[in-house]
């Protein structure tokens, strides 16, 4: 264990003589400080902390916080100046040297999805031969076995680089061969690829003759027939046929997934994909009281509508206004795609300059761009104009361009510099476009778990894109330098939920399961940075930072206890942070000694210890020699 560990929250208060515990695990305190307390006494008060106030206030010596009884930072100051709050009802924690900073604000995930997600058989992301596989999915049919002839198997986080020999393409014919009628899918982690056997290929009349869908593909063989691999928007092909589950069930499941957020500090969303089922959802869960974050819902516009404006605008407005009163959801932005990923074998992000083959040489393939710029300028002047903040999908160079070119268009048309038009991912940007996010107000919202060096960035990527693309990844601090407000998010459950992970790999480009470093010395932010980044750079995309984002008197009190001092602990141990205490609105969603607290810690806990792709090694038979990387 770290020196730089500290222990958990001391519950006993402030006082010797302290009274008896709260339903929280909160201390009720009373006695002479109540006497002495001002009028105005906290609900609850924080004290024995490092306050990370996210602000140039308090020189660093802010070690207490006062949260009021009507949910807002009450005071920020010295355990003196804020314990003058302590009445007789207040709740005190004593958090030992532990942080107390903003909840973080994830500015780009997909917590519904994981919520559906939980609810079926996974791969965990594992790396296996054809007959491991095969075995693997033969126990979930073993497990489901009263679902013959005709029930779906769906299972998730297949790994769509992860088959043994590493280069082996899946096909349909290997599904076929398991022992069941049932239509079987296999759902990419990365969210981007599906694997179907032939009985779901047939369910949804996918042949030969199947054009592909704007936006999508689906992946044919020599033959001129579907191998069963579908690709982005080709997947709803198949996966409209597949039986939602029960409504109950799955809000259950979301309320768990949400509770796993809350235990890891997060306070805020945005829902990076939504549209009816999804709000239709949030609203089950708002009414019954189990919605412990703030949400920000970012409608999607499918590629069809994209040349539309005017009706995509018609469509949000509608999702809008049927859902306007679910408590806890502020409306105003929209998703689009503009591409796909950029690993190897999908190659469905859009490169300005086309890939590599395996042995190094430029191929005629660029990817798929699946809006243009000028549909992309249109959509955003239209949105824009009425007061909505775009926010697209772009992992390649040439769709990170392509989403500046329209926010340009629509700043143009519109004037409107507010509004924190969006791009994330951002695994590639042109040198060239660096400057552009700030010069238009846009946001760079990078997903920093990612910028590690691993099978998917090493493997799968640099043989086909070569060392010189593959020095500008995930370029934080270049955008840094030249003043883009950067925030970040966790694309999860595309990658575990490793909050502080997350935070973390922003600084040292290694993380947990890194294999050295990803170029931090060009790329590393500070912490401080980082910090920022994923509290008040988020909030400032999401258009909360009025409210959130930093520990100020006045702001809401959405605020997190940790067990050490992230801002000044080994780098590394930051991965390891344990939340104490989570407040949004200043009440406490996450407290770890509580049961339910423990349990979602420990849900999360798992699900971070699960399998991950390992690094494969001759994986184009040793001809790395073409792209430099030994």
């Amino acid at each position: 264990m770290s020196s730089s560990y500290v222990s958990p929250l001391s519950r006993r208060g402030l006082l010797a003589a302290a009274g008896a515990t709260g339903a929280a695990g909160l201390v009720t305190v009373a006695g002479p400080a109540a006497a002495s307390s001002p009028r105005r006494s906290a609900a609850l008060v924080v004290h024995g902390a490092r306050v990370f106030t996210g602000t140039s206030d308090h020189g660093g010596r802010a070690r207490a916080v006062a949260v009021g009884r009507d949910g807002r930072i009450l005071a920020v100051g010295t355990d003196a100046e804020v314990l003058r709050y302590v009445g007789r009802d207040t709740e005190v924690v004593d958090a030992r040297g532990g942080t107390v900073m903003s909840g973080v604000h994830d500015g780009h995930a997909h917590p519904m999805d994981a919520a559906n997600r939980s609810l079926r058989p996974s791969l965990a992301g594992a790396e296996q031969s054809v007959e491991e596989l095969q075995k693997t999915l033969t126990g979930f049919l073993k497990d489901s076995a009263d679902q013959e002839p005709d029930g779906w198997l769906v299972v998730e986080d297949w790994n769509p680089v992860g088959l043994l020999p590493h280069g082996t393409a899946p096909h349909h014919r290997m599904l076929d061969a398991l022992p069941t009628r049932r239509p079987v899918v296999l759902r990419g982690g990365d969210g981007h690829n599906l694997w179907a056997n032939q009985r779901a290929l047939d369910i949804a009349k996918i042949t030969a003759s199947t054009p592909d869908p704007v936006g999508g593909k689906i992946v044919k063989g020599a033959d001129g027939k579907p191998t069963g691999v579908l690709k982005d928007d080709a997947q709803p092909l198949v996966s409209r046929h597949i039986p939602e589950p029960d409504e109950a069930r799955l809000a259950d499941a979301a309320a768990r997934t949400l509770a796993e957020a809350a235990a890891s500090g997060i306070t805020t969303f945005m829902e990076a994909v939504v549209g009816r089922p999804e709000l239709t959802l949030y609203q089950r869960l708002a009414g019954s009281g189990r919605l412990p974050q703030r949400i920000v819902p970012a409608l999607r516009v499918g590629t069809d509508l994209t040349k539309d404006p005017a009706a995509a605008l018609a469509y949000a407005r509608e999702l809008r206004a049927d859902f306007a009163g679910v408590r806890g959801l502020r409306f105003g932005t929209v998703k689009v795609f503009l591409d796909g990923v950029i690993e190897y074998p999908a190659q469905t992000a859009a490169l300005l300059t086309p890939y590599l083959d395996e042995d190094g040489r430029p191929t005629g393939h660029r990817g798929d761009l699946y809006v243009t710029a000028a549909d992309y300028g249109r959509l955003s002047a239209a949105f824009n104009a009425a007061g909505w903040q775009m926010h697209a999908h772009a992992i390649g160079d040439r769709a990170v361009r392509t989403s500046l070119d329209g926010y340009a268009y629509a700043l143009r048309r519109t004037g409107r510099r507010d509004l924190r038009n969006t791009t994330a991912h951002l695994q590639l940007v042109h040198p060239a476009d660096l400057p552009r996010f700030a010069a238009l107000g846009a946001v760079a919202c990078m997903q920093l778990q990612w910028a590690t060096r691993n099978t998917w960035t090493m493997d799968a990527l640099l043989p086909y894109i070569g060392a010189e693309r593959h020095r500008r990844l995930y370029p934080a601090r270049s955008l840094e330098r030249r003043g883009a407000a950067l925030s970040g998010g966790s694309d999860w459950p595309v990658d575990p939920l490793q909050v502080w992970n997350q935070i973390r790999t922003a600084v040292d480009r290694e993380g947990m399961e890194g294999e050295g470093d990803l170029y931090r010395a060009q790329e590393g932010l500070r912490r401080t940075s980082s910090l920022l980044m994923h509290t008040l750079g988020t909030a400032r995309q999401l258009r909360t930072g009025h409210l959130t984002g930093t520990v100020e008197r006045g702001k809401a009190a959405d605020l997190v206890v940790l067990d050490r001092d992230v801002t000044r602990c080994p780098v590394a141990d930051i991965s390891s942070v344990e939340v104490r205490l989570t407040l949004v609105g200043g009440t406490v969603v996450h407290d770890a000694q509580s049961s339910a607290g423990r349990a979602a810690a420990a849900r999360v806990t798992r699900a971070a210890a699960g399998p991950r792709p390992t690094a494969y090694t001759a994986v184009h038979g040793g001809r790395h020699a073409s792209c430099g990387c030994g």
